[in-house]
């Protein structure tokens, strides 16, 4: 899949929509990548990918930490990203918001207008963090990838943000309840005591009414300890790295519905 980094180098719901009153408009979006065409970020459809800059969250094992600065000297303009779609139409069925944490961002929903606009479905990629923001944005939203990190009173080591857990699951009772197409995932920590919870954790996801689960394997690009030296940043000593995410299979298939590795 090719993707295209300006920091590295330089028909569903809500049809007829129009953008709320005073929203900023869609050139303000601050994109820090393209992917032109994927069919793994929104399941069963092909898709292009927007990847907002900015996210206020700093979880150690972040994949793609050059998006967590809010502005980046280098960035991809709107006018860029809107010519793109335009030549896509017909060609793409939708196009996904990733980040960084999309719902950052106060231009998004004008964003998500004009994509609805040209005809395309629409795609979020998010960690919850802005349950409130992510309300307002239901009416555009076609299928949400939310990012399920651990249970609630285990995400402030994992986010370096104090408060962050109650947020995020506030986000999934949202989304459940709107009854919206939903994949929650989850990155196997790579602090083997929380991973040590991932069962759990399974659990309640599953009591809560999540049908369709994704279990990741920790493909960080910041710097992270190496298991069994301290443990993913987990306070010094040795620790055994944490389980593979293999082990938890037979679970996930008797939990959910749908239930992928990756």
């Amino acid at each position: 899949m090719t993707v295209f980094l300006a920091a590295r180098e330089a028909p569903g719901r809500g049809v007829g929509l129009s953008a709320p009153t005073g929203a900023l408009q869609a050139k303000s979006l601050r994109i820090g990548g393209i992917s032109p065409l994927t069919s793994l970020d929104y399941p069963g459809e092909l898709a292009a990918v927007i990847f907002c800059q900015g996210c206020p969250w700093r979880c150690s094992y972040c994949h793609n930490p050059h998006l967590l600065a809010p502005t980046s000297p280098s960035h991809i303009p709107w006018s860029r990203v809107d010519a793109f779609l335009e030549s896509r139409q017909g060609l793409l069925d939708a196009v996904v918001f990733s980040g960084g944490e999309p719902t950052m961002q106060a231009a998004l929903p004008a964003a998500m207008n004009r994509v609805r606009a040209l005809g395309f479905k629409i795609g979020l990629h998010t960690a919850g963090i802005y349950p409130r923001r992510l309300s307002s944005l239901l009416p555009w939203l076609d299928w949400v990838g939310l990012d399920i990190k651990a249970l609630p009173e285990d995400y402030a080591p994992l986010t370096a943000t104090p408060g962050s857990g109650p947020r995020a699951w506030e986000s999934l009772d949202l989304l459940l309840l709107a009854g919206i197409p939903l994949e929650v995932r989850t990155t196997l920590p790579p602090d083997w005591r929380l991973a040590q919870r991932l069962e759990a954790l399974m659990h309640r996801l599953a009591t809560a009414g999540v049908k369709s689960f994704a279990l990741q394997t920790c493909r960080s690009l910041m710097d992270v300890d190496a298991p069994g030296e301290s443990g993913g940043g987990g306070g010094g000593g040795t620790f055994p790295a944490p389980p593979a995410p293999t082990a938890f299979a037979d679970l996930g298939e008797s939990l959910f519905q749908r239930f992928v590795l990756r």
